[in-house]
């Protein structure tokens, strides 16, 4: 068989949920929920070496400041989150938040059995699933978010920080090393009630699907709360503007070019489990028409 015609496990998740979804609109049921500025600012995709990230979308920013955890010894700084992981453990929680109307959420007895209740694969070691996904929801747990914009000739701060309480087990690693496994993790006041204002309704089975690239996931996103908010005329966005809002990560001889093949290949990922979307790539950037949202309005 030639093996430019085989077809990767993340390709074949594709298809099969593009095929599904096609044949049958998501429910409210299979609704997951992700906070309307993180749909157009988005967490680090690629791991950050410093304490502070800087993402920017027209007049909005989003800084996001690395945090602690304390292990039951010592406060121990945390990386900043990044990736798929924070990106499904925060969809799941803002769900279970918004679903049950609390601000308190029970996390899994352990970290495979929440795992999969995100369709993660689960693998042991420094070098597994596990591990990386411990780290994350840690960072995340951790970290502060300000936003920054301007409205009306005013410039506006938001502090806020997601998660106010990390309850925590604490147990040990392979080395020896504390590890913790929340118990529970807590809403700040600020944060919930800003979600249930904001939450934009995403079909899990293509949020899912898209699990194996952050990119695939923030375009389907902006997507889902972009596009049902275009009223008349198509909008033309300029690859400029993308890039500035998307393009953080790329750098090198030509960043503008790589982030480009890089957002088209997320965009036609993105397009496949969100068939309804109607997305263009014209000369010099993009054509959005309006479009029905992935989850249908509720009469």
């Amino acid at each position: 068989m030639n093996s430019s015609l085989k077809t990767s496990r993340h390709d074949e998740s594709l298809i099969s949920a593009s095929y599904t979804i096609s044949k049958n609109r998501a429910t409210s049921e299979e609704a997951t929920y992700f906070h309307s500025i993180l749909c157009q600012v988005g967490l680090p995709r690629s791991k950050v070496e410093e304490i502070s990230f800087e993402r920017r979308c027209g007049e909005a920013i989003l800084l996001v400041k690395a945090g602690e955890i304390w292990d039951g010894e010592k406060f121990v700084l945390q990386p900043i989150p990044y990736g798929p992981a924070p990106r499904l453990i925060l969809a799941w929680m803002n769900t279970f938040a918004l679903r049950y109307k609390t601000q308190e959420i029970t996390i899994g007895n352990s970290a495979s059995e929440f795992m999969k209740m995100l369709g993660k694969k689960v693998t042991g070691g420094k070098t597994g699933t596990i591990h990386n996904f411990k780290n994350q929801i840690q960072s995340l747990a951790a970290c502060d978010m300000t936003l920054g914009f301007t409205l009306e000739g005013r410039a506006h701060t938001f502090n806020g920080r997601p998660i106010k309480h990390f309850e925590a087990w604490i147990g040990q690693n392979l080395d020896g090393q504390k590890s913790l496994w929340p118990g529970t993790i807590t809403f700040s006041n600020e944060y919930y009630n800003s979600l249930c204002d904001r939450a934009v309704p995403l079909d899990i089975r293509a949020f899912t699907a898209l699990k194996a690239s952050a990119l695939s996931m923030d375009v389907y996103c902006w997507l889902a709360q972009r596009l049902h908010r275009i009223n008349g005329r198509p909008v033309i966005l300029h690859w400029a503007s993308l890039y500035e809002q998307f393009g953080q990560e790329y750098s090198g001889k030509d960043p503008a070019k790589d982030f480009k093949k890089s957002f088209v290949k997320a965009l036609n990922q993105a397009l496949a489990v969100y068939p309804l979307a109607k997305v263009k790539v014209v000369k010099g950037g993009l054509l959005l028409i309006a479009s029905p949202p992935p989850i249908p309005y509720r009469d």
